[in-house]
């Protein structure tokens, strides 16, 4: 089959890999009809680098059609429509029942001191082959697919597998005030959801952005954009009378702007020896906090601050008497995706399209245009927001 290969930092490519096949009675193998890019793929493009392998398949966001199931799989049959979650969970450890589902007992990557295992993404997570591929074995299929119906286009329904969850969870681990204000920093894709998730729940929510095009989609649900710049900070504020919003989803994570010390850093890890490489970013990596720093300047004093933008840093500065001076709360972590599901479903099977799934997507492209895409979205050229990756399409 034909699969999205990691060869080297800022080096991708589509190449021949083998079929996966059935390996588990609780496997099942999904071919693939949309997978998309996701900004933290984005991190082993450019970051990740020293736990990635040569070859390793990438993709963490597919969905597709049943072909085959395991023998203990009786939830799904051939010819079934699926999205897979990006995180790989048992359903049925202490983790999957406390609606942990990120932090699987039974996939947890011990011998990095990682959560649940991950499709698509390094060593850290397991190098279980991802999803941006024409085919895909999904362990766990006894409980991880979400089944979906057969009617409508593959977007109204991919984004379950990562990122409208991821967007809903942090929206609610920010615990907005009924009728309050919520901040959404960075509005790429899951910051695009989470702003319209706050719109849709009543809250005023305000958004920052440098991209133009960014902000333009936003403003179509309901937001207050804000271009990004060196006094948005007091801008928030102003807009609060005084005071800053109630909540702040940092939507942007360790690749924020404006963290020149911290992008020397990264450039330099990803530099070294594999091996040395992934231990200088286990005992003194480093994020760029620009977003991280900007949420804690602008909610207000007894505020809560949500992470939804991955970081990896285990050496990272916080000003920890800023926080604890405006008794700030902050949340954070991997998307229990199955958690969120049930509250999701309702709002993505709606014919009004009350989340925008089918207005996310600039991009739609057959797999073999993957490698440009990559670079495209990471420069943020020609207006891209959310890439979709089409296997099976002629180029």
């Amino acid at each position: 089959m034909k699969a999205l290969t990691w060869q080297g930092k800022r080096n991708v490519s589509v190449e021949d890999v083998p079929d996966p096949i059935i390996q588990e009675p609780t496997d099942a193998i999904i071919r693939i009809t949309s997978t998309a890019i996701c900004g933290s793929d984005l991190h082993l493009y450019e970051v990740l680098g020293p736990f990635m392998d040569k070859d390793d398949v990438i993709g963490h966001e597919p969905m597709g059609i049943v072909e085959e199931v395991g023998s203990a799989v009786t939830n799904l049959s051939p010819g079934d429509r699926v999205v897979i979650p990006f995180n790989i969970a048992c359903g049925h450890c202490w983790m999957c029942e406390h609606g942990l589902q990120s932090q699987c007992e039974t996939t947890q990557v011990t011998e990095q001191g990682s959560g649940a295992a991950l499709f698509g993404y390094s060593r850290l997570y397991g190098s279980v082959p991802g999803g941006q591929a024409e085919y895909l074995r999904v362990p766990h299929a006894d409980y991880g697919p979400i089944k979906v119906p057969h009617t409508g286009e593959d977007e109204q329904w991919l984004y379950l597998s990562d990122i409208l969850p991821t967007a809903w969870q942090g929206v609610k681990y920010a615990q907005v005030p009924e009728g309050g204000t919520l901040a959404v920093l960075g509005l790429g894709p899951v910051g695009q959801f989470a702003a319209r998730i706050g719109v849709h729940l009543g809250y005023r929510v305000l958004a920052v952005d440098p991209v133009p095009e960014r902000r333009t989609m936003a403003e179509r649900y309901g937001v207050e954009v804000l271009e990004q710049d060196k006094d948005v900070v007091e801008r928030l504020r102003l807009a609060t009378d005084g005071r800053g919003p109630d909540s702040v989803v940092d939507a942007v994570g360790m690749e924020a702007h404006g963290s020149p010390g911290a992008g020397f850093a990264h450039q330099a890890v990803s530099m070294l020896p594999d091996a040395i490489g992934r231990m200088a970013m286990k005992t003194a990596g480093l994020d760029r906090l620009h977003a991280l720093q900007t949420a804690i300047k602008t909610v207000r004093r007894g505020g809560t601050i949500s992470l939804s933008g991955v970081y990896g840093g285990t050496a990272d500065p916080l000003p920890m008497l800023t926080l604890f001076d405006k008794q700030i709360s902050l949340t954070m972590g991997q998307c229990n995706v199955k958690r969120w599901i049930d509250d999701i479903m309702p709002l993505v099977d709606d014919p009004s399209d009350p989340l925008g799934t089918l207005d996310l997507a600039t991009h739609q492209v057959p797999l073999d245009r993957a490698p440009e895409m990559y670079d495209t979205f990471q420069k943020k050229q020609d207006g891209c927001i959310k890439v979709v990756l089409k296997p099976g399409s002629p180029s």
